[in-house]
């Protein structure tokens, strides 16, 4: 394995995290902008009212992408592990 192999796999990696991870936090950002603007618009300054939508969107989010995310890592997963079987197989 060469360093070219290395980069790629490390460039493909971070690209797999930003798919699995980038809509949970984009939905987290969109919640918190919101929340923020009703707290701003109302006066209210409970701390409950910043944690708790943004915990229950990022659940829902996680649970309603979770099929999408298995197989972008079980896809990932599979690549690499073709790799190290190549590796294997040429050494």
């Amino acid at each position: 394995m060469n360093e070219a192999e290395v980069i790629e796999i490390c460039r493909e990696a971070i690209i797999v995290m930003l798919k699995v991870v980038g809509p949970v936090l984009l939905a987290g950002l969109v919640v918190g902008v919101v929340v923020s603007l009703f707290q701003a618009v109302t006066q209210i300054q409970e701390s409950t009212l910043s944690f708790i939508p943004k915990m229950v969107v990022i659940f829902m989010i996680t649970i309603w992408l979770l099929p999408f995310m298995m197989s972008t890592l079980g896809g990932f997963t599979r690549s690499l592990t073709d790799r190290i079987v190549a590796i294997g197989a040429s050494g």
